[in-house]
């Protein structure tokens, strides 16, 4: 074959470029299916199979047979209420994503619980074996209620890309007292009409001895920003911010998961944590929560604890580096275990943008470990070939 003459060498290089740049730039009008990416760049848009950028904000990640499943919020242009539903994503390799579509679709009857214009936030779905059934929790507020009803909802399916069937919402552990709270706490007089202003001292005081515990006794414990954990014994547990998003619980999932055994904890009373994270290494569990702000971004927080039940002992930030004391602009959603490496751990969270939920960001990060305590560093661009060295800083 002859070569190539300068000028129709050129001709072809700059057409390739072209072409390259639009199927990279998603210009072009058509799908356009990219060959494959090879790594996580946090922060970035991620285009899925069909070159449209994720939409499974607020998520969590099952493995199921060889294949891990991205369950999400599907964000609308200029609303975070549901006007969609609960959205899922699958990969084989955590960096190429096929949409699988909407598995819990909003309802169009009034007076649902999950009528579009309702709450659904930070959906999680974990598999019981013994019932071989998907179950998938969400943060569920009312339409048209704002963030009074904190209620959790319930739902199931057979197969892991749903649909899943919407089964109720619940405040839970209604009329059962948390584990780690005193007789004299259970017993105290004090209530709500004792104060006329909030964040006092005297008032701080009283939250931490459970004034919201008391309050809501009876209609069970408020439930907001949520994730689930299954542990090594296969019990499953729920975790989410509760008591005005002061206090954390952690709640025992009965062995079908789809409700409560009555024992709970309450975790850094007064504390004011939200979108937690949890994950198990060496025998020791290891949560990262955020605080209380908003949309707008905070420094991370991290607990351990030698059990389930506590207690939970507080650390530093375990974000190093620029941007730090913001989570670099993200807050947490979920901690994932890599499958197939030992001790390798995804840390995931959001970007959120309010004035256009749909184009909020992910932030994937690698959690290295200094002195056995998760380390979270800013990097560009990774890939899981990090977790083939050692993650000890």
């Amino acid at each position: 074959m002859k070569a190539l003459s300068n000028h129709r060498y050129h001709i072809l290089f700059t057409f390739y470029c072209v072409t390259l740049m639009l199927a990279l730039t998603g210009c072009n009008s058509k799908k356009i299916t990219l060959s494959g990416f090879q790594n996580i760049n946090p922060g970035q848009p991620w285009p899925d199979a069909d070159s449209v950028h994720i939409n499974a904000h607020g998520g969590g990640i099952l493995f199921h047979d060889n294949t891990y499943y991205w369950f999400g919020e599907y964000k609308s242009e200029h609303t975070s209420s549901a006007q969609v539903g609960v959205n899922c994503y699958s990969s084989t390799d955590l960096y190429n994503w096929k949409p699988e579509g909407v598995v819990l679709p909003v309802s169009d009857s009034v007076g649902s619980d999950i009528e579009a214009g309702c709450v659904m936030e930070r959906p999680k779905v974990i598999y019981n074996a013994k019932t071989q059934q998907f179950v998938l929790y969400f943060h569920l507020e009312l339409k048209g209620k704002g963030y009074s009803a904190a209620r959790v909802g319930i739902a199931v399916s057979d197969k892991v890309a749903g649909p899943y069937t919407y089964l109720r919402s619940l405040r839970p552990n209604a009329g059962v007292w948390p584990q780690n709270m005193t007789e004299a706490q259970k017993n105290s007089s004090v209530t709500m009409a004792d104060f006329s202003d909030w964040w006092t001292d005297d008032w701080m005081a009283a939250v931490h001895d459970g004034l919201f515990i008391r309050r809501d006794f009876e209609g069970g414990q408020m439930s907001r920003d949520m994730t689930l954990f299954v542990d090594d014994d296969g019990k499953a547990y729920h975790i989410y911010s509760s008591e005005e998003n002061l206090t954390l619980h952690i709640a025992e999932l009965s062995d079908d998961y789809l409700s409560y055994t009555g024992k709970y904890i309450r975790v850094a009373p007064g504390g004011h944590n939200e979108a937690p994270a949890i994950f198990k290494k060496d025998g020791t569990y290891f949560m990262i929560t955020s605080g209380c702000t908003g949309w707008d971004p905070n420094a991370a927080r991290l607990f351990t604890a030698e059990s389930i039940w506590g207690p939970w002992q507080q650390h530093p930030n375990p974000c190093v580096g620029d941007n730090a004391d913001l989570t670099f602009h993200s807050q947490s959603t979920y901690i994932l275990p890599v499958a197939g490496k030992d001790d390798a751990f995804v840390f995931m969270a959001d970007r959120w943008t309010p004035k256009k939920p749909i184009e909020a960001s992910y932030i994937w990060l690698p959690i290295q470990f200094e002195n056995g305590l998760p380390v979270l560093k800013w990097m560009d661009q990774w890939n899981l070939s990090i977790f083939d060295e050692s993650n000890e800083l």
